[in-house]
């Protein structure tokens, strides 16, 4: 291999990898089958589409065009029980050529697998990759979530798709493009960002990002020169009429602490507003007994109710406050947790236990219109969790009861102000939808000069 075709191979690729769709199925909706399209071309492509959209019916449609176009192997990456559901849709999509693998062990052409199962594969026998819910990366530990990116970097065709696409940090995003084979994430820093610290090194402690001012509308032009946003058809020139969602109901329900809070081993004279994440977490700590006593209440007018909570303590005291209710336990084995996550989502089980990091995405839950929900910081968790229920299919009112301590103002706040701001990334990524952008290569075109001691 000659020098320059070393360093070409080392580039960050920009432009279209894919191919016309050779396969389109009827049923799919306008703007479906205009996303399909366009990732198709694209080849290596992220779709940031709320829930509801048809993300699964899109993904199997990507996956059999690879199928028929190249007759090559298709990875299709899963958080836990979402595997079963992708199962059902693809008899609807016209897939047959498909299978659930545990153990990495398969004859399909089109293999579904969990995230935690991907050490059983070998990214050298897939042509192409697709991650369902791409944003649960960052809720593995950092080995897990380096895997999974080697793997994906490896493969031809690479493909993501998320509903939350790094709504608070816009940094983050810079994962993606990397994992997609553009723009690599310190490349995107030193282009679009600036930071504190006056330093291009990511780790360093303390360091915080944020856009370059002259450089704010490029950033996004670029984002979506390599993925497509949409919260609603009509963000791509579609029609709304057959989604429109129910109403949502949020109930705030306060409860008092009356225990004085020991911060950094000491009392406290006065409980007031939690401000540091120590103070939220002890106030989270000694209202856990009146915090779950309140949930439990309230969801006696339920027949089919989810709690999502925090803590160990939380979960073990709500299944024992309502007798009817299933726990997920974090040390249940993976084959466990599914189960009971297949039994709620067919209706076998009306009361669910779990924690929003653990079970919050991909699952489709419009059976059930009513959840019960102890707020943190985590905006993506938060949104995840409660669009469980509250997604395109969902027929009745969706009722959100949050429960929180009176020394909780300031996780509700930041909650709010978060949404504000996935509000603004989204409509600033569908606004740049149809924009250009090009990484402008430069090409080296002078004599090398050497030593003249060589």
């Amino acid at each position: 291999m000659k020098y320059n075709q070393f360093l070409k191979k080392k580039t960050h690729l920009s432009g279209n990898f894919g191919f016309e769709p050779v396969y389109m199925p009827d049923f799919l909706f306008d703007f479906q089958r205009y996303l399909v399209e366009w990732a198709m071309k694209k080849g290596r492509a992220a779709i940031f589409a709320d829930t509801g959209l048809g993300k699964t019916a899109i993904q199997l449609t990507i996956a059999e065009n690879i199928v028929r176009k190249t007759n090559g192997n298709v990875l299709i990456l899963t958080p836990l029980a979402v595997a079963f559901q992708f199962i059902i849709e693809s008899e609807k999509v016209g897939v047959s050529d498909i299978e659930y693998s545990k153990d990495g062990k398969y004859k399909s052409k089109i293999v579904i697998t969990n995230y935690e199962r991907l050490h059983h594969f070998d990214e050298n026998d897939f042509t192409a990759v697709v991650l369902d819910e791409s944003s649960i990366l960052k809720n593995f530990d950092g080995a897990t979530k380096a895997a999974i990116t080697h793997f994906m970097k490896k493969v031809k065709y690479r493909f993501l798709s998320t509903a939350t696409p790094s709504p608070n940090d816009f940094v983050e995003l810079g994962t993606s493009s990397e994992a997609l084979g553009y723009l690599g994430y310190v490349d995107m820093l030193t282009m679009f960002f600036t930071n504190n610290e006056d330093t291009i090194k990511p780790q360093n402690i303390g360091t915080k990002w944020i856009l370059k001012g002259h450089a704010r509308d490029k950033f996004f032009q670029w984002v979506s020169s390599w993925s497509m946003s949409i919260r609603k058809p009509s963000d791509l020139g579609f029609s709304d009429e057959l989604f429109i969602l129910p109403e949502l109901i949020k109930n705030f329900y306060s409860v008092k602490n009356e225990k004085n809070l020991i911060v950094n081993n000491q009392y406290q004279l006065f409980n007031g507003i939690a401000k540091r994440l120590t103070e939220v977490r002890e106030e989270q700590k000694a209202t856990i007994e009146k915090r779950c006593e309140e949930a439990v209440k309230i969801a006696q007018d339920h027949k089919t109710t989810v709690y999502w909570c925090n803590f160990n303590r939380e979960s073990e005291l709500l299944s024992e406050l309502d007798q009817d209710s299933y726990e997920i336990k974090g040390s249940m084995n993976i084959d466990k947790k599914e189960e009971l996550l297949i039994n709620f989502t067919k209706g076998n089980i009306k009361k669910l236990v779990t924690k929003a990091k653990m079970t919050a995405f991909g699952l489709n839950w419009q059976h059930c219109n009513h959840t019960v929900f102890f707020p943190t910081f985590s905006y993506e968790q938060y949104y995840q969790a409660i669009r469980r229920f509250w997604r395109f299919g969902q027929k009745r009112p969706v009722i959100v009861d949050l429960v929180y301590s009176d020394g909780q103002k300031r996780v509700l706040d930041s909650l709010i102000a978060k949404s504000k701001k996935a509000d603004k990334l989204f409509e600033k990524l569908n606004t740049e939808t149809h924009g250009n952008f090009e990484v402008n290569k430069n090409e080296f075109d002078k004599s090398i000069q050497l030593p003249e001691f060589v």
